[in-house]
């Protein structure tokens, strides 16, 4: 596991396209929130991505407290939240203090469970992420990654791609802007076959950007290149929350 992860973190340094003087990131003021259900690697993908993020010249704080939403002073002065926190629950205190900053120009980027399965309870949460997990059908499986839009800035120039990992099935948002798709072929639940499921999108609540990716369920799977890219990607688009 030790030699995976050490192998991740090369690939996350190696993907750096630009100093850090000419990132989008350089200067921005970045919560990353992580906890909740173990599965998910909360731990392992925060201390993957927090090297890349401060390479790139962030100010990264970090947080295994969700009591970070309630911090008025902190949720001033940041520019995005990035969570990875599986189920949980937020008080409504917690819950204000999160949506408030999100509708006031504060951005929120995450994958997978971390924010698609996140506060099964609270829907105001659900309502400003644009999705919810509802299903995995076979567990992790193979699967095909089709871009639908490869002039944004997130998906620019990719092509289609395979995962090994769980194909989420989601309630989404009908307002969101599909970026990446998937198709279902029934094989483990048949009355799905067919359906294509949005992947990854973004869109607004409030002023604030909103970045979600279903993929990687686990550190592991940030192995894929273009799986880690949109991530990156979709960071840098939702930082820029503030500025518009």
């Amino acid at each position: 596991m030790k030699r995976i992860f050490i192998a991740l973190l090369t690939l996350v340094c190696a993907s750096v396209q630009a100093v850090a003087q000419e990132s989008p990131l350089k200067g921005k003021q970045i919560l990353f929130v992580y906890g909740g259900w173990d599965g998910h690697e909360p731990r392992q993908t925060h201390d993957l991505l927090k090297p890349w993020l401060e390479a790139q010249g962030a100010i990264v704080h970090s947080s295994q407290s969700l009591d970070a939403y309630t911090d008025k002073a902190l949720m001033g002065q940041i520019d995005l939240i990035i969570q990875t926190w599986t189920m949980g629950t937020l008080t409504g205190e917690q819950e204000r203090g999160l949506t408030e900053a999100v509708r006031n120009g504060v951005g929120l980027a995450g994958w997978h469970g971390g924010l698609g399965d996140a506060f099964r309870n609270n829907t105001e949460y659900q309502f400003m992420v644009g999705g919810q997990w509802v299903a995995h059908p076979g567990g992790k499986v193979d699967y095909e990654v089709r871009i639908c839009d490869r002039k944004d800035p997130v998906t620019r120039g990719m092509k289609k791609f395979r995962m090994q990992s769980e194909q989420y099935y989601m309630h989404v948002d009908p307002g969101v802007k599909v970026l990446a798709t998937t198709t279902f072929s029934g094989e483990h639940a048949p009355w799905i076959k067919d359906v294509v499921m949005p992947v990854v999108w973004k869109k607004y609540y409030g002023r604030g950007r909103i970045f979600y990716s279903s993929l990687c369920h686990d550190a592991n799977d940030f192995r894929v290149p273009e799986a880690m890219q949109i991530m990156q990607r979709g960071i840098e688009w939702a930082a820029q929350s503030r500025e518009q």
